[in-house]
């Protein structure tokens, strides 16, 4: 593997402007998560870049400590939102969340940063609104179309934000699903939003809690792509600097847990809710702004590291066979950065066709269709989509009725079968 250009120090923080960083962990340097490879004899050019985060003391925006050039990360991506029924119920649940707390109705109009294939555009357009996607991803836009979602091929930014305004409209609602953290330029995402957001209209902002993250040591939610880990304390710090104004908040399970984000104009008719004052109180209860906090988060993520792969050996040596459930990106931080390869993982399984018949970065492990699994059971799934457990759970009643068991790598290494506690959540 040879380390790569394209990437450089983060040193100012992208909220407050701040340097002063608390390291938090170094995973090393390893492959893009989203780069899924095609087989072949050897990957010895595979690039890789290092992936570390830290916390900054001012505002406790938690940064990677480097960027990688984003047209190396999304102009060819093989990210695509899940069809499962979660995430297809999630997203009908943020339509009429949306729609119903701040107006919204036929007629409205709806930009989506960050849009994908369309497939949350669609719950919008469903219900008459009008809708409009912005995402950088070339090979994503014709996936949109055909979800009859218009989609512009573009990085968003400030002057997007103003061109959008003039040619189309002001925005009743900008939505950012899972996209706000892979943001750098977040000074410029906001100054765009405001550019675009209508006097009444919102911005909703979807992203993985950082509350959770800490709790569950959900270390593989770190990867490249995610450069900013959050809360509402920082995201305030944030939108105050350009005349925004948080006014509701919504936890949410999804995605190991996550936080949906409403921000408005200062000067807008929205009032706070008392909900965004709750969890700004919680946050500072559960040491979020406490260096301490980090050590012990630290603490963890080095134990999963040396016990998930000695527990896949041990199993392994005693001739158990592994296969991993899925192949999201956050399963591949697991991989690369505990060492974990074809000799302890056999292949993944994964409905995504783009990941089909590619290997993983860095592991090089095959990913294969569901069926290959139902023709080649292991004794032991590897639930590397360990967000998914209810739904996977539901889905395998065959598998675990048979003796098979899962491995969860998080918030601990645990093996799991049928009926235990540990296969909830």
């Amino acid at each position: 593997m040879n380390t790569a250009d394209g990437v450089r120090r983060v040193t100012a923080c992208r909220v407050c402007g701040a340097d002063d960083w608390l390291p938090v962990v170094d995973l090393g340097s390893v492959p893009l998560a989203n780069n899924y490879l095609d087989p072949a004899a050897s990957y010895a050019d595979e690039r890789t870049f290092p992936l570390g985060a830290q916390s900054c003391r001012s505002c406790r925006l938690m940064s990677l400590t480097h960027v990688v050039d984003p047209e190396l990360l999304y102009r060819d991506y093989a990210y695509v939102t899940s069809e499962s029924v979660t995430i297809t119920r999630h997203m009908r649940w943020v339509a009429e969340l949306l729609g119903t707390r701040f107006g919204l109705g036929p007629g409205s109009f709806v930009v989506e940063l960050g849009s994908n294939t369309g497939q949350q555009l669609v719950e919008f357009q469903r219900a008459g609104m009008r809708g409009l996607g912005v995402d950088p991803a070339r090979n994503l836009a014709g996936r949109a179309a055909a979800n009859g979602v218009q989609t512009l091929v573009e990085f968003f930014d400030a002057d997007l934000g103003r061109r959008i305004a003039r040619e189309r409209g002001h925005a009743d609602l900008v939505l950012g699903r899972h996209v706000f953290g892979h943001v750098d330029d977040l000074a410029g995402l906001a100054e765009g939003v405001r550019e675009l957001l209508s006097p009444r209209g919102v911005f909703a902002i979807e992203v993985p809690y950082l509350l959770d993250l800490l709790d569950q040591t959900a270390f593989d939610t770190i990867y490249h792509e995610h450069l900013s880990y959050l809360c509402v304390s920082t995201m305030a710090t944030l939108f105050a600097r350009f005349g925004l104004r948080v006014v509701d908040v919504e936890r949410t399970a999804v995605h190991g847990g996550s936080v949906v984000v409403v921000v408005a104009r200062a000067e807008g008719p929205w009032p706070t809710r008392p909900s965004v004052d709750r969890l700004v109180e919680l946050e500072r209860a559960a040491g979020v702004f406490d260096d301490g906090t980090y050590g012990h988060f630290s603490r963890r993520v080095a134990l999963i590291r040396a016990e998930l792969p000695q527990l896949l050996r041990d199993l392994r040596a005693g001739g158990a066979t592994i296969a991993g459930y899925g192949a999201p990106a956050k399963g591949n931080t697991v991989l690369t950065t505990c060492g974990i390869g074809r000799d302890e993982v056999s292949f993944c399984i994964d409905t995504t066709d783009l990941k089909q018949g590619k290997v993983l970065p860095g592991s090089h492990i095959p990913v294969e269709v569901p069926a290959h699994a139902r023709a080649n059971p292991p004794d032991y799934f590897l639930l590397l989509a360990w967000n998914y457990t209810d739904e996977i759970v539901r889905r395998e009643r065959e598998f675990l009725a048979g003796g098979g068991r899962f491995i969860r790598p998080i918030p601990h290494p645990a093996v799991v079968a049928a009926g235990d506690s540990a296969m909830a959540g």
